[in-house]
């Protein structure tokens, strides 16, 4: 690609088009006193198909492949800063990046159309020197949508002023079930709540000029917690439950994109999905911004869904049903898009109409006028001392108190030795979607910096993950090819599950470690029909293995010296067999792994305990004689989750509940700190500890909160935004269900909680009182206001979460038993009291009725006023006539 040096005049006189008409050298649509939608159709005519295509096309990507051509535009990049700069220097070259790229579109194609910079912004600018704020679950947690705002603003800022100008955030999913990886990005379950959260980050993006991009419509958690799985629910279901954040997101936040989900709904995927976007979206809604699938999700349709013979018409369908922009992986990956445009597959009007919502929303970020920004601009913001400031409120706010046995905390500053122990003490770690951070403050590091680092001692503990087995490694493995040894295995390849015949792929594998969820093993393979043989010799390191074998899905034997070790030669399910091996160190053997799959996604790798030190217990046992020799124990542990990361299991990983129940044992006091962004069972420790701080991923500044919680600087005031259950088996559960036909309750265990909806406990007590709801009767479309006072009774100042929920008694369709529809967070001093209103007005009682209306219906109304979903401690009465 080369780069065009020459004047704008001179541009425009070689490349440039002047309208018909148009007797000035700069053509109408840079031109900024016109109206913006005459500026899209002047500039709209002038466009090529290739032109058009390219604004419909986004990637991560950059300049720096000279094979890449970008002449004719493209909506925009996703650009990775480059160079060893930290902080400050990072966040100004990463402009500096941007403002050269942006540079070569607007001046060295032959329109000059700007591009979106865009990048993810779920809780903080994921690149170096972005401030990083608590994940959006803990955001939820603070029930204070004046400061989510504030955070969104404060990312915003930092985004613009490095170029970027679009954030793929927030993510305004329901977490409906809990072990769904993605919870921790998610505001939580509540429709109500997702939504306010939802309207303050996007309200906050959007009036900084930058456009927020909710995420994912809709409804990206199915069956058993998993991630983009099929969803089959009824209308009724999508209205009531998974729409009211993107409406919301859509008429009051202003959103100016909304990116769709990977999955089908009623069997249709998304990204093709009429109904959805421009029914609902467009039609319904009147959305006026442009719809962008999720990465790659577009072929989706072809690879994953099986409901399209090619991507290009994937590509036809998408476009035609409501999707504006193409988001893929890669630019190579065009192709086959560009081919259904170039052979005519789409409609001319309907390009027309997805340019014109892309051209729309550039000239309304001022993109023509000032496409570049100012360096110096994005070192001063990004990381500046009020955005740390804000990352401390945050996380101060987010935390939740769940458990505080005999008032254990806060502890006292004068304590003689604290014992913190575990790994996330000292990790730091930030939840999915972050960037590095730019001061991040450890648990270990603000507890020390609270009393001293003389005080404190730490022992890692057992992990939060215990390793038992690796993957063998490539310097572990060869075989003879041409008389020579060479590294890796041989790998023959069948195209049938018997490993019989001639193989017809033959190739040196460097080590057996294979997924092929989406793929065959090779060319002429069947994606799920296939067999394959790996032999060769295994080199023992220093250190011996005692333990050998492959985990992956059945349908495997394994041969070490010629005799069978492992045979698991049928299709069951999924998992691994390791055997009790001896061998020694330096030891040479002949090894043959065999492998069939005959339904698709194979999964196999040759796996072993050699280097894996097997010592939790006596880091077990050392922090055990720590916690003997201490005051107070605070073990902090956390869980593993993340996008396509989906839990099984909710207890903590490895043997952190081990360690727990190991160290009360020493008499030591316990207080468990939780880092995680879902939920957690704990039927196995909590009644040994003495108190429970759930911290979320609290950002770079959680180690000062956290500190501060721990010793009384602060009152933890947050609540929880999903319910905690028990135990796996009461899952999917959330609070606001509608009327069962029967009852609750299991066999086995109760159909409660284990912590509720909005539950969250404090250092100091708060009384309600003098509930008034006026007038008490009202017209449906009438408000009523709803007022309560709230005094703390306590010893301690501290923040209540005051929390209005209605029950709809009598409706034509089943209502839920609760429903939160407001919340005041309200911060008192001791013996202070306040009064605490709400108004109740359509939009909070209405309901679907059986011809799918929204409507208000004649009839009482429960008003319940708590302090959490089960705690409610008011209760009133409101009649619609």
């Amino acid at each position: 690609m080369k780069w065009w040096t020459g004047s704008w005049a001179i541009f425009l006189l070689l490349f440039g088009r002047v309208a018909e008409g148009q007797t000035s050298a700069q053509p109408g649509y840079r031109d900024s006193t016109m109206a913006i939608e005459a500026r899209v159709q002047d500039l709209l005519q002038r466009m090529t198909l290739a032109e058009k295509f390219w604004q419909l096309y986004m990637i991560p990507g950059d300049l720096d492949d000279s094979t890449h051509d970008y002449s004719h535009g493209i909506f925009g990049l996703q650009i990775t800063p480059t160079g060893p700069a930290r902080g400050p220097a990072a966040a100004r070259a990463h402009a500096e990046r941007i403002n050269a790229i942006q540079r070569y579109f607007v001046e060295r194609t032959r329109l000059g159309i700007p591009i979106i910079a865009f990048d993810e912004g779920l809780h903080g600018v994921v690149r170096e020197g972005g401030t990083v704020y608590p994940q959006a679950i803990g955001l939820a947690a603070t029930f204070d949508t004046a400061l989510v705002g504030q955070v969104a603003a404060a990312i915003a800022r930092e985004a613009r002023s490095r170029g970027i100008r679009q954030l793929l955030s927030p993510v305004v999913n329901l977490a409906s079930d809990v072990r769904w990886g993605r919870t921790e990005e998610t505001y939580g379950e509540d429709p109500w709540l997702a939504s306010a959260m939802g309207v303050a980050f996007i309200g906050a993006v959007e009036r900084s000029g930058v456009i927020a991009t909710p995420k994912h419509f809709v409804a990206n958690v199915g069956e058993g917690g998993r991630d983009s799985y099929p969803i089959e629910v009824s209308p009724r279901r999508l209205e009531e439950y998974f729409f009211p954040p993107f409406k919301a997101a859509i008429q009051i936040g202003r959103a100016g994109s909304v990116m769709t989900a990977y999955n089908s709904v009623d069997g249709t995927p998304v990204s093709q999905n009429r109904d959805l976007l421009t029914g609902i979206l467009k039609h319904d809604w009147g959305f006026r911004g442009f719809v962008i699938s999720d990465a790659a999700a577009t072929g989706g349709a072809t690879v994953l869904h099986n409901t399209e013979a090619s991507t290009a018409t994937a590509a036809r369908h998408a476009l035609t049903s409501g999707l504006d922009v193409i988001f893929q992986s890669s630019y190579p990956q065009f192709q086959p898009y560009w081919a259904a445009f170039n052979a005519g597959l789409i409609p001319d009007s309907v390009i027309d109409a997805a340019v014109s919502r892309v051209l729309r929303a550039k000239f309304e970020l001022g993109l023509f006028e000032h496409p570049l920004v100012d360096p110096d601009s994005a070192a001063l913001l990004n990381g500046h001392a009020d955005h740390h400031a804000l990352a401390l409120k945050a996380a101060r706010e987010s935390i939740v108190l769940l458990q505080n046995r005999g008032h254990r905390l806060p502890l006292k500053s004068s304590i003689n030795s604290v014992a913190v122990i575990g790994t996330d003490a000292i990790e730091g770690r930030l939840g999915g979607y972050s960037g590095p951070g730019t001061r991040t403050v450890t648990i270990l590091d603000g507890i020390r910096a609270r009393v001293g680092t003389a005080r404190v001692r730490y022992a890692p503990g057992p992990g939060r993950v215990s390793r038992e087995w690796v993957v063998v490694p490539a310097n572990a493995l060869s075989h003879r090819q041409n008389g020579e040894r060479v590294p890796g295995l041989q790998g023959d390849y069948f195209d049938q599950p018997k490993l019989s015949g001639r193989p017809v792929v033959t190739r040196t594998d460097s080590l057996v470690d294979f997924s092929w969820t989406l793929s065959a093993p090779g060319d002429a393979i069947p994606l799920d029909w296939y067999s394959a043989r790996w032999t060769g010799t295994l080199t023992v390191p220093v250190g011996g293995a005692t333990r050998l074998g492959v985990e992956g899905s059945d349908g495997y034997r394994l041969y070490l010296d010629g005799r069978l070790l492992i045979d698991n030669w049928q299709k069951n399910s999924a998992g691994n067999s390791l055997v009790d091996v001896a061998l020694r160190p330096r030891s040479v053997h002949s090894i043959r792994l065999e492998f069939f799959e005959t339904i698709g996604s194979g999964r196999v790798r040759l796996v072993w305990n050699a280097g894996v030190p097997d010592d939790w217990r006596g880091r077990m046992a050392e922090a055990v004689a720590l916690a003997r020799r201490s005051t107070v124990v605070v073990v902090v542990a956390g869980i593993e989750e993340g996008e396509f990361r989906d839990r099984a299991l909710l207890g903590l990983l490895g043997h952190q509940e081990e360690l727990i129940r190991a160290v009360s044992k020493t008499g030591t006091p316990v207080v468990v700190v939780l880092v995680g962004g879902s939920a957690i069972t704990m039927s196995g420790w909590r009644d040994r500890v003495d108190g429970i701080l759930e911290l979320w991923y609290p950002g770079e500044q959680g180690g000062t909160a956290v500190a501060r919680a721990l010793f009384g600087d602060d009152n933890p005031a947050g609540r929880l935004p999903i319910t905690f259950p028990v135990a796996e088996g009461q899952l999917p559960l959330v609070y606001d269900h509608k009327p069962t036909g029967r009852g609750d309750d299991y066999l086995d265990l109760t159909g409660l909680p284990l912590f509720p909806f909005g539950f969250g406990l404090s250092y100091t007590t708060f009384e309600y009182s003098s509930l008034e709801v006026s007038p008490a009767q009202i017209a449906p479309g009438d408000s009523a206001v709803v007022r309560c006072r709230v005094m703390n009774i306590g010893s301690r100042e501290g923040d209540e979460v005051v929390q209005l929920y209605v029950r709809d008694l009598l409706a034509s369709v089943a209502q839920p038993v609760e429903a939160l529809k407001d919340v005041r967070r309200i911060h008192l001093e001791p013996g202070e009291e306040q009064e605490v209103a709400f108004t109740l007005g359509p939009r909070q009682l209405q309901l679907l009725d059986d011809q799918m209306r929204w409507v208000v219906e004649p009839g009482e109304f429960r008003i319940m006023v708590g302090a959490s979903s089960r705690d409610i401690r008011l209760r009133g009465a409101l009649w619609v006539r």
